[in-house]
């Protein structure tokens, strides 16, 4: 063994040898362990301290090793110190991780019965192992698609789901990253028409002791242990570094097909839970380091995620770790963006959300991650946790006024109109004063936590019961209406309000100022049965039905998509000015009655109004060039109606001079090319919209 260095943290392997380092702040000692094949253990104490970090280097060590670390310290829970040297951790720096927990008494640093009593059981047979791993990989002619965030199509997919079911990727790939980059997965991503996928955690996590007991898992994945590690048992070919080259060729061929990868990221908190959870790896390293401990009573933490514990994002040297965690994932693994999970915890310092914390000071400044897509979840279940609309100007967020708006449009709600076009537009209202732009905004209607598109238009009530938690889990307001039944059902009259609905929602989500993200599966009509929490469900329920698909609600979607990605004026830089254009007679955008007349401020305020007609003109959009360039585009104009009956829309007579041609209906399912005039009359289905676009007169 040899001195080694401090940095970089974690097992670096350079071709003859590996380091070892840990950052272990009140620990007395630390021991490594190396594992054989056999899982004989082999500890060294590491002699070499440089800043509270304990570190080695051992010739010969190679890629596949399996190890771990004891660390020795005092056990005093009331003091929130709880150190076990009987307990084996995983290395917070892990590239790769290899097997499962082995649920039992061993994995608790204290008794079962008896808290502030040490457990002196070795967990080591229990515990997964760390895994040396060889960086080396052929990345060839990979080249980033870099497509800007306001050209931009996200499309969230769990990597295990979106394959599981397909007949035609191969058995052995169904569920892990080669499942993902297979060519049947890549070519309906491809024909989509989608710019990025952001896949649910893939950070190496953890299955709760409770939902192992009651035969479920944890699908969803937020329950991290391995910030570096992508998680094992999505890889084909093996969890003993097998994982990081698999990891790496998925986002390769994802490249190749025109896609970046974005990464939903879990740095608010880890699977280690509440104060008498496992001692995995932080816990039991250095407890006062990685958590927030609660100054009033250090046997508890400060739970501002709901899941028991708190990362500390006030320590550098947890700081540390998530910086160094996402540079490694830009840099070594070639991902193009993060989305935060309940981002407003991680800008926590002494209690309040805090948009000058040190984290995103550390975002601001750093050269790697600074230039990636970042976006926030804004909210946490803490006190003054929901901050939508207050992120720094590099973020964008998800917009859950924007789910909460459409949806109550969408299902008829009284005074919905005039929040309903402030999200259509991008949401001026929450971020046009701090200097951001429409694609500040994530518009969703649906993701992975609660309803599918589907079962929004089927559901009044949530069905969670095969999450055995007696209904208690998922949101109960869920802004959703069955059309008329609940749940499964033949009524044609009601399968069709339900597929007419579906495509109001997503020609509103995909037609709107902002950057569209669609819940995978929605494009077809994927249904989870009701379950609104589907978060332990590694079954039928989260996997996509690919045998039982809406081709014709799959081709609307493609065609929607389509239209967004050929014209500029449905993904604008700049924010709508309501002014006239080269001092035409017709604005920017125009807002109107049913009769074509312009919408005036007592038009906005009738509680039951529910159709409008909105103008969007193509002619000088502002573009990203250096002089402020302006492109040209057709114009289109937008007639929804969320009323019960039809409503007819007389075509503004202040738009003469144009012919319009009536491109989508969601009431048909049908291509249409019906033409109008200025004052013309269209009638238009109740949930319905009609999509018009300009054409020059003969």
């Amino acid at each position: 063994m040899w001195p080694g260095s401090p940095y970089p943290l974690g097992a670096t392997y350079d071709g003859e040898g590996t380091n070892f380092a840990i950052y272990a702040e009140n620990a007395d000692r630390v021991e490594l362990c190396l594992f054989d094949d056999d899982n004989n253990e082999i500890s060294i104490r590491l002699e070499e301290i440089t800043a509270f970090t304990h570190h080695c280097y051992i010739p010969g060590v190679m890629p596949g090793q399996r190890y771990g670390f004891r660390v020795h310290g005092p056990w005093s829970p009331a003091d929130g110190l709880l150190f076990n040297s009987a307990k084996l951790v995983l290395d917070p720096y892990s590239k790769a991780i290899e097997g499962e927990v082995q649920w039992s008494d061993d994995v608790f640093a204290h008794q079962h019965h008896h808290p502030d009593r040490i457990s002196e059981t070795d967990s080591a047979a229990a515990m997964p192992r760390s895994i040396v791993v060889d960086p080396s990989f052929d990345w060839g002619d990979d080249v980033r698609p870099v497509t800007p965030l306001y050209k931009s199509v996200i499309y969230e997919t769990h990597i295990r789901g979106i394959s599981m079911r397909h007949p035609d990727v191969p058995p052995e790939l169904r569920g892990t990253y080669a499942g993902m980059a297979s060519e049947p997965i890549l070519e309906h991503l491809s024909s989509l028409g989608i710019s990025a996928v952001e896949l649910m955690p893939v950070h190496h996590f953890v299955s709760e002791h409770g939902l192992i007991d009651k035969g479920l898992t944890n699908y969803w994945g937020y329950a991290s242990i391995g910030y570096l590690a992508p998680h094992g048992s999505y890889s084909a070919s093996g969890d003993r570094g097998q994982q990081v080259v698999e990891f790496k060729q998925m986002v390769k061929a994802l490249h190749a097909a025109g896609i970046e990868v974005i990464l939903d990221v879990v740095y608010n908190h880890t699977c280690e839970g509440g104060a008498l959870g496992p001692s995995l790896c932080f816990r039991g390293i250095d407890n006062h380091t990685y958590y927030r401990v609660d100054p009033n009573n250090r046997r508890r933490y400060v739970d501002y995620t709901g899941t028991g514990n708190s990362l500390n994002v006030r320590h550098p040297a947890v700081l540390k770790l998530i910086m160094d965690s996402l540079r490694y994932w830009v840099e070594e693994m070639h991902v193009d963006g993060f989305r935060f999970d309940l981002a407003s915890a991680l800008a926590r310092e002494l209690h309040a959300v805090d948009k000058l914390s040190s984290f995103f000071d550390l975002i601001q400044q750093d050269p790697v991650v600074s230039r990636v897509k970042l976006i926030a979840e804004p909210w946490d279940v803490g006190d003054g946790g929901y901050q939508v609309g207050n992120f720094p100007p590099l973020w964008s967020e998800w917009n859950a006024k924007y789910r909460d708006g459409v949806r109550d449009y969408w299902r008829g709600t009284d005074w919905s109109l005039a929040n309903f076009a402030s999200r259509f537009t991008g949401s001026s209202d929450l971020y046009g004063f701090s200097g951001r732009q429409p694609h500040a905004s994530i518009n969703f209607v649906t993701a992975h936590d609660g309803f599918t598109l589907a079962d929004l238009v089927s559901y009044n009530e949530k069905h969670n019961e095969a999450n055995l938690e007696d209904g208690r889990d998922g949101e109960s307001h869920n802004r959703s209406w069955n059309s008329g039944v609940e749940g499964p059902t033949d009524d044609p009259k009601v399968l069709e309000l339900r597929r007419r609905r579906q495509r109001s929602i997503l020609m509103t989500l995909l037609l709107s100022q902002g950057v569209p993200m669609l819940l995978g599966g929605d494009e077809f009509g994927r249904t989870q049965g009701g379950n609104n929490n589907a978060y332990c469900q590694d079954n039928e329920i989260s996997w996509y039905d690919w045998d039982n698909i809406d081709r014709f609600l799959l081709g609307f979607t493609k065609r929607l998509i389509g239209i967004r990605n050929r014209h500029p004026v449905f993904r604008r830089r700049r924010w709508f000015e309501g002014r006239r254009v080269h001092g035409e007679g017709v604005h920017d955008i125009g807002w109107y009655n049913t009769d074509g007349t312009p919408m005036s401020d007592q038009d906005w305020n009738i509680g039951y109004a529910r159709s409008l007609a909105v103008f969007l003109n193509g002619d000088s959009i502002p573009t990203p060039g250096p002089q402020g360039e302006r492109v040209v585009d057709d114009s289109f104009m937008l007639l929804f109606n969320a009323h019960t009956e039809p409503v007819t829309f007389t075509v503004p007579a202040d738009l003469e001079g144009f012919e319009w041609q009536v491109v989508l209906d969601t009431s048909r399912e049908m291509t249409c090319a019906d033409l109008l005039g200025a004052a013309d009359a269209w009638e238009v289905e109740g949930w319905s919209v009609v999509l018009l676009q300009q054409i020059d007169k003969q």
